[in-house]
């Protein structure tokens, strides 16, 4: 199953994951913090799913077009902002439309962990196509913890690692899950960005950087 189609699959149950109550102080100050650095810009949300970190920092934006893949996320998207200025958008992360208008900001939550290692330059020259010189970019994703997070199950041999998970249908996928140490994060973009700097709480990460 690719993970366009696991994401669809799961539509109806994405938001659970964010209930695990070890994570709620985490999460508190991840919404507040987001909405802060994306203040009054007009941002490209890569990834979007069902809008749950959309809902935080929308309503402080210019302006947000947040784009997902799946149909089934965005239709839930589209409930939960219904009257906040974002417009949603079909559409693949490795090929992004035209856009009207330019972004100065840009965000992808829980996306990164996603991406293919060798995929993730072609990932970034696209986002970076679609925005204008200043433009502040921000990914958040899951660190691991044991106990908390699922069990890595595999690691292939470019390095990636995979989780097996269970939907409440009881059906069993195998999904891409990388874990990347914030070493390894700012490496990624330094030959992109400036003032690229690396967060992280008990259970997730941020990354932030500014293109020249």
């Amino acid at each position: 199953m690719q993970l366009q189609d696991y994401y669809a699959a799961r539509a109806g149950e994405y938001d659970k994951v964010y209930l695990k109550p070890e994570r709620q102080e985490n999460l508190l100050h991840m919404q507040a913090w987001l909405s802060d650095v994306l203040a009054k810009r007009s941002v490209l949300e890569i990834a979007c799913g069902t809008g749950y970190w959309t809902q935080f920092y929308a309503p402080l934006a210019a302006r947000v077009v947040a784009l997902d893949s799946a149909e089934e996320t965005l239709r839930i998207a589209e409930a939960r902002l219904h009257g906040v200025n974002v417009r949603l958008l079909a559409g693949d992360a490795y090929k992004l439309p035209i856009f009207e208008g330019a972004f100065d900001g840009a965000f992808a939550g829980f996306w990164w962990s996603h991406i293919p290692l060798n995929k993730i330059p072609v990932f970034l020259n696209g986002l970076h196509a679609a925005l204008q010189p200043g433009a502040k970019i921000v990914f958040f994703d899951n660190r691991f913890v044991s106990g908390s997070s699922t069990p890595i199950s595999e690691r292939d041999d470019d390095g990636n690692t995979y989780q097996l998970r269970q939907l409440g249908d009881g059906s069993i996928h195998r999904v891409l899950k990388n874990f990347p140490s914030g070493d390894e994060l700012l490496a990624a973009v330094a030959a992109y960005g400036k003032t690229c700097e690396y967060r992280e709480w008990d259970y997730f990460w941020a990354l932030t950087y500014t293109l020249p």
